[in-house]
């Protein structure tokens, strides 16, 4: 196609439908979210032009049948951005399976989290460094699940 296709993962589709990513998408916008997400949303989110897909139960995105779900619709290779919450379920949900991480020579002092934030995992699961490269100070790093 003309561009990868944007999925966006929500619960509560507190989206707004008027701007370009859902309005002058090259690819329609995919919007994950659960099977109990407010009907008025995902009638608003359809009427955008978005592709409303549930994997999940109640009002929450399960993380491990995201790739599934998009596997359905031809989408087989997934890149996740997101906060920590949401890296964190993708993780403890063990659906991940590659990470990249990328390294600033910047000092910053603060209260944010871990770059994951979720629910505990009993035993750490392991990655393999898979590649670095380095651009002015700033290391981009790829790990895979070993």
């Amino acid at each position: 196609g003309p561009a990868p296709a944007i999925a966006v993962v929500t619960a509560g589709l507190g989206l707004d439908f008027t701007l370009p990513l859902f309005t002058e998408p090259l690819v329609p916008t995919v919007v994950l979210t659960g099977a109990g997400a407010p009907a008025d949303r995902v009638a608003a989110a359809r009427a955008a032009g978005a592709e409303v897909l549930f994997a999940g139960e109640g009002l929450g995105v399960d993380p491990a049948r995201v790739a599934g779900v998009l596997a359905e619709r031809g989408h087989t290779r997934l890149l996740t951005e997101g906060g920590p919450m949401l890296l964190g379920q993708f993780a403890a949900a063990g659906a991940l399976d590659e990470m990249c991480l990328t390294l600033a020579p910047v000092v910053a002092v603060g209260e944010a989290p871990r770059i994951m934030n979720g629910p505990a995992v009993p035993v750490p699961e392991r990655f393999a460094l898979a590649s670095v490269l380095e651009d002015a100070g700033f290391l981009f790093t790829r790990y895979r699940r070993s």
